[in-house]
């Protein structure tokens, strides 16, 4: 394995680290972005009780806020619910801006890393074909060893690029998806509570 690398070049090192930070991005999204921790199922129900049974105060708002994100959506809301629907929702909206934002963390640098991984890999056959036209001026065509060396480069490099790219983007591509799906959930929960807190509508409040 390490004479298929050292034979790729030097541009085999980016790709390398490319890799690497796949890796270490896939892994970290996949325990932050647990649905079990980002928005529990139980929470919404829980939170309800404590209004039902007066409960719900200054402590219980810092518990919840500590909680989850979707914890902390709940607790913005809450905070500011006796001034009227209009900014009950903007103080939602406001929060999940927030929490939003920490979920993209590092999925800029993942989809990054899918997109240039494989024009790394170009990079790389790029060079190798110059090595192979270059010997090709000097030496004509029988030193078969340095083209297949020159060719060789070329095709590692690319294979390397494509190995590394293909997982990126499927990771890339899942955590969007489940990004996507705790927003809409998040969301839900967050409609539920305001029209629970702020509407005659009837709202089931034991599912969240």
């Amino acid at each position: 394995m390490f004479d298929i690398i050292v034979s790729g070049g030097w541009l085999m090192l980016p790709i390398i680290i490319c890799s690497i930070i796949t890796i270490a991005i896939t892994i970290e999204r996949f325990w932050t972005l647990n649905p079990a921790k980002i928005a529990p199922r139980n929470q919404l129900g829980q939170v309800w009780n404590w209004i039902q049974t007066n409960q719900m105060d200054s402590e219980k708002l810092k518990e919840l806020r500590r909680s989850s994100p979707l914890g902390r959506i709940l607790a913005a809301g809450l905070s500011n619910s006796r001034h009227g629907r209009d900014i009950m929702k903007d103080s939602i909206e406001e929060a999940a801006s927030q929490v939003i934002h920490e979920m993209e963390r590092f999925l800029t640098i993942l989809g990054t890393v899918a997109t240039i991984s494989p024009l790394l890999g170009l990079l790389g056959t790029v060079f190798g074909m110059i090595t192979v036209f270059n010997e090709i001026m000097l030496q004509g065509t029988g030193n078969a060893s340095v083209l297949a060396g020159g060719i060789s480069q070329a095709l590692i490099t690319t294979a390397a690029g494509l190995c590394v790219a293909i997982p990126a983007m499927i990771s890339h591509r899942f955590f969007l998806r489940r990004m996507d799906t705790l927003v809409v959930t998040m969301e839900q929960e967050s409609v539920k509570l305001v029209d629970a807190l702020h509407s005659e509508r009837k709202v089931d409040l034991k599912a969240g």
